[in-house]
């Protein structure tokens, strides 16, 4: 199953159009996954976490990367953008039966490659910053649109019957043998 697709167009700092990389459905992991866990701690079937996402334009990136590059000025242990980390316009996260991860896939895709998501004009209007710990985490605040919103409560509807209510840590993708951490 082919899970790239690619397209943009951009002005300035609205957004016209994304590229659709991994389909716009990013699986943090398909390697490491975690059993679920029920209220009574008894083993389930292994689960992964996910993210499916929109990925702005080169030229929003451009933009991104300059504002991370002026935060890390001012606070060098910040975090910093890299090709696992890059910006993003995340529509939903769950975790998911890791045996039915290709319905997930198809589901996804069906509702992203329905629509028109190429064409849409959003607009990134303000910066936010959640504090954590000794760092925090920034990003860049897009307007929500009714196009948009539709999209959301579509993949959340289609990807439902694959949810499940909880995982462990272990259910998210790992770099270079660190796991990543489902706490906020």
């Amino acid at each position: 199953m082919n899970k790239n697709l690619t397209s943009s167009k951009c002005q300035t700092k609205t957004w016209t159009g994304f590229p659709l990389l991994s389909l716009c459905l990013l699986l943090l992991t398909a390697v490491t996954s975690t059993p679920a866990v029920t209220s009574a701690n008894v083993e389930q079937e292994p689960v992964t976490a996910i993210d499916i996402l929109l990925e702005p334009d080169a030229a929003m990136l451009k933009h991104a990367e300059a504002a991370n590059a002026r935060l890390l000025k001012g606070y060098p242990k910040g975090f910093a953008l890299d090709a696992l980390h890059t910006p993003h316009i995340t529509l939903l996260q769950r975790y998911v039966r890791t045996a039915d991860l290709d319905k997930v896939y198809a589901a996804a895709g069906n509702v992203l490659t329905s629509g028109n998501v190429t064409d849409w004009k959003l607009k990134a209007f303000k910066y936010y910053y959640i504090p954590n710990k000794d760092t925090g985490l920034g990003g860049i605040v897009v307007e929500p649109t009714a196009d948009l919103l539709k999209l959301q409560q579509e993949l959340i509807k289609v990807v439902a019957p694959y949810t499940v209510n909880t995982g462990t840590a272990a259910a998210f993708a790992t770099t270079q043998g660190i796991q990543t951490s489902n706490q906020p």
